[in-house]
C-alpha cells in the first residue's frame, strides 16, 4: 500500500481518511507538541488502517482517534524513557501546512499550555487531551491507557489541575470584539471566505455531542448561524467576547471563543439550558 493516501488504490478509503486528517493532526499535535511528530503519528494511523480490514470498522472516526492516541502514547513513553525533549517544529514537507500555519497551530495550543503538558505523565497528557480538548469519553480513554474509566477520569483530573495553573496571555478585548463582530457578520451573510479569515486553520469547535476541527469544516457549521438572525449577538461569555443566541431576550445558546492573535482557535458551544446557565453572559 502506498504511504500517501492521495495516491492509494482504494480511493474511497483514502477519501474517508482525508476527511478525518485535520482532526487527527490536531489531536496528535496537542499530544506531542511537534508538527513533525504529529504528522508521523497520523501517517502511521493511515498505514494501520490499510492493514486493518477497514470494512469491519463501524465507527471510523473513533477507531482513528483511538489508534492515533495509542501511537502518541507510545511515542511519549519512548521519548520519556530516553529523556528526550520534543522535536522543534520545522516546516512540513510539500503538501503540509507550512511554517506560517505551523506557527498558528502552536499558538492555538499556547506555549504555556505546552510547557505544562510536558510536565505530565504520558497517560495524564493523553487523558487530558483526548477528553478535555476533544470530548473523547473516558471509557475510550481507559481502553487506550489500559486502565479503568474511573482511573482515566482521575488522570484527566490531575492533568486539569496542573493545566489550570498555566498563565494566561494578556487579552486585547477590543481586538477580540472586532473578531467576534466579523464572525457574526460573515455567518449572517453566508460569507464562507469571511469566516475563513477569522478562523485559525486548525480551529476546534466543541459541543456536548462532539468535536469538529479545521477551518473549512467549522466554517461550514457556522454558516447555520445565519438562521439566528438578530437573535445572535455579541456578548461577554465569562468575561471574554463571544456570541449569545437569545430567545425572548434571554440567552439560550452561547459560543465561547479562544483567540490567537487575530483568529478564533477554539469555539465552545453551549446548547443545553444547564450549560448556558453555568456561564456568566453579558449581552453587549
Amino acid at each position: 500500500m502506498t504511504n500517501d493516501p492521495s495516491e492509494a488504490g482504494d480511493d474511497f478509503l483514502a477519501r474517508q481518511f482525508e476527511a478525518h486528517r485535520g482532526r487527527l493532526r490536531a489531536v496528535a499535535y496537542r499530544m506531542l507538541g511537534s508538527t513533525a511528530e504529529a504528522d508521523d503519528a497520523v501517517q502511521e494511523a493511515w498505514l494501520r488502517l490499510g492493514r486493518s480490514g477497514a470494512g469491519q470498522i463501524d465507527n471510523l472516526a473513533g477507531w482513528l482517534t483511538t489508534v492515533v492516541g495509542r501511537i502518541c502514547l507510545d511515542m511519549l513513553r519512548s521519548r520519556r524513557s530516553r529523556a528526550e525533549e520534543p522535536l522543534d517544529d520545522t516546516p512540513l514537507p510539500a503538501g503540509g501546512a507550512g511554517p506560517e500555519q505551523d506557527a498558528l497551530l502552536a499558538d492555538s495550543v499556547g506555549v504555556a499550555l505546552l510547557v505544562v503538558l510536558d510536565t505530565l505523565t504520558p497517560a495524564e497528557r493523553l487523558a487530558f487531551v483526548l477528553h478535555d480538548l476533544f470530548g473523547v469519553p473516558f471509557e475510550e480513554v481507559a481502553a487506550i491507557v489500559g486502565r479503568s474509566p474511573a482511573a482515566a477520569r482521575q488522570l484527566a483530573s490531575r492533568a486539569r489541575r496542573r493545566v489550570q495553573g498555566a498563565p494566561e496571555p494578556e487579552a486585547d478585548l477590543a481586538l477580540q470584539r472586532q473578531i467576534v463582530d466579523a464572525f457574526l457578520s460573515a455567518a449572517r451573510e453566508g460569507d464562507f471566505d469571511g469566516l475563513l479569515r477569522v478562523l485559525d486553520p486548525d480551529v476546534v469547535a466543541r459541543t456536548e455531542s462532539g468535536v469538529s476541527a479545521g477551518a473549512r469544516t467549522v466554517a461550514s457549521g457556522a454558516m447555520t448561524y445565519a438562521r439566528f438572525g438578530p437573535e445572535g449577538t455579541a456578548a461577554l461569555i465569562d468575561g471574554v467576547p463571544g456570541v449569545a443566541v437569545l430567545s425572548e431576550g434571554r440567552p439560550v445558546r452561547a459560543l465561547s471563543f479562544t483567540f490567537v492573535r487575530d483568529r478564533i482557535a477554539v469555539i465552545d458551544i453551549a446548547l443545553t439550558p444547564e450549560r448556558v446557565a453555568a456561564l456568566h453572559i453579558e449581552v453587549q
